[in-house]
């Protein structure tokens, strides 16, 4: 039987849109939204409206009936600490995205966007390894606030997806090996893969800096800023997540035309680039503890891992902890679909929120 499976990826200023025919691809694509428009729409929840249009364009433009869908996956968002694997889009989820109470992040627009092309469908919605998914071990739970404690959130979904591609590349079962995972994207955050489970991470506000988040800053001056009368919540909140970064350092967070500045000699943009990369070997090594120094491999992976500047300067700070494996580019759209399809074919067992 052929089972057509819609997948919709909302990302910081893109939303990336798939169809499949099972494990097979029909059409890809990804739909930029510019920063300006993004900003004069406010607030997260107004972008649902836009970016719901340009999903039903592509399927328009596909020669797609949306009575056709098989079911509908979305990108989980920053919910509170859900096991890895398949949800069926519900209510209480969507009242998590509604009500305001979770992180900001285009994330958590993925199941909304889902349950509304689902629902015109008749079919379900699903979301597929959130960003939320927690396996961490206990000890990597504690903080030094007993009112704090630490939860996952990193790219679940694009670093089990590496992770089982490395195994299976390998002869191997990703339940079976150790791995270090940085995904370099908008945001950056590593993670470490113990038989089949990320057992610890670096999120994007914890962890090395990005395009466009801030990453781990110290939190004596963090505080001071919060206080000092010059910053909203909201604004101290966008710059951890939307205006930080290289945003915020180089004026852009623009992968081209920061490499146009350096091979102009921006001296500048070279400094900014490499303590990037200096950060990301950082977040890789604090982890390496984990896994007590015992993995297969470091993984790069993501949009940013196609810059050989980054990559090559990542690997001479990290090399010598271990083999670094470069799988660039984002595999998300792939990972749902497959997930989707073991949902609807295979009867994988989903979980309700």
């Amino acid at each position: 039987m052929d089972y057509k499976i819609l997948i919709i990826n909302p990302g910081s200023t893109s939303t990336k849109i798939a169809l499949y025919n099972n494990d097979k691809e029909l059409f890809s694509e990804n739909v930029s939204h510019p920063q300006e428009e993004i900003d004069r729409l406010g607030s997260l929840l107004d972008e649902i409206p836009m970016r719901r249009k340009h999903v039903l364009e592509a399927l328009e433009r596909h020669g797609v009936n949306v009575p056709d869908l098989s079911v509908v996956m979305g990108r989980g968002g920053l919910f509170p600490p859900i096991r890895a694997g398949g949800y069926i889009v519900n209510q209480n989820m969507l009242n998590l995205v509604y009500g305001g109470t979770l992180p900001v992040h285009a994330s958590n627009l993925g199941c909304v966007l889902a349950d509304e092309i689902a629902k015109e469908a008749g079919v379900n919605a699903y979301i597929y390894d959130a960003e939320s998914s927690d396996e961490l071990i206990e000890i990597a739970k504690i903080t030094g606030m007993k009112e704090i404690v630490r939860r996952s959130l990193c790219h679940v979904l694009n670093s089990k997806a590496v992770s089982r591609w490395y195994a299976e590349s390998h002869g191997k079962k990703y339940e079976d090996i150790n791995l270090l995972v940085a995904h370099l994207g908008g945001g950056i955050t590593c993670s470490a893969h113990r038989h089949g489970k990320i057992v610890d991470s670096l999120s994007d506000d914890n962890g090395p800096f990005s395009p466009e988040r801030s990453g781990g800053v110290p939190l004596m001056d963090l505080i001071d800023m919060c206080y000092s009368g010059d910053y909203t919540k909201k604004e101290m909140q966008k710059k951890v997540r939307g205006q930080g970064g290289l945003r915020d350092l180089l004026g852009t967070s623009d992968g081209h035309e920061i490499s146009e500045r350096m091979a102009n000699g921006d001296e500048r943009a070279v400094l900014v680039m490499e303590a990037l990369a200096y950060q990301v070997a950082k977040g890789i090594a604090m982890l390496a503890p984990s896994l007590k120094g015992q993995f297969e491999a470091v993984i790069l992976t993501g949009g940013l891992a196609n810059s050989k500047f980054l990559v090559d300067k990542i690997k001479e700070y990290i090399s010598w902890i271990g083999s670094v494996e470069v799988l660039p580019g984002e595999h998300e759209m792939q990972a749902l679909a497959l997930g989707g399809l073991r949902i609807v074919r295979d009867g994988e067992n989903v979980s309700d929120m």
